[in-house]
């Protein structure tokens, strides 16, 4: 019994945790490395880890590294360039509805 309170309290413990590490929040964290302002990444992360599969989001985390060649920031439109890169379309159908409706 006294185990089962033990284990009951870690997994709470761990719970938010968890949460935090969400697709969105991921993406959202990646967007934001990446350059994009806190506002657009906050606004697109949801739109987009709603659309794309796990396995498009993973291909996505290739695009960290574009931050090191932007030290200004990243316009949406440098994000959208890179993206073609992954040469999914998908991916790029996404990211600029996202990007075209968090613009406004």
């Amino acid at each position: 019994m006294k185990m089962t309170s033990h284990l009951c309290g870690l997994a709470a413990l761990l719970l938010p945790g968890c949460a935090s590490l969400s697709p969105e929040s991921r993406l959202r964290n990646g967007l934001t490395q990446a350059g994009l302002s806190p506002r657009m990444a906050e606004c697109m992360a949801p739109k987009m880890a709603d659309r794309l599969s796990l396995l498009q989001l993973r291909r996505l985390q290739s695009l960290g590294s574009i931050r090191k060649s932007h030290s200004n920031g990243l316009s949406v439109d440098e994000l959208l360039h890179n993206l073609r890169a992954l040469q999914d379309p998908e991916i790029i159908s996404v990211t600029s509805g996202a990007a075209i409706s968090c613009a406004f």
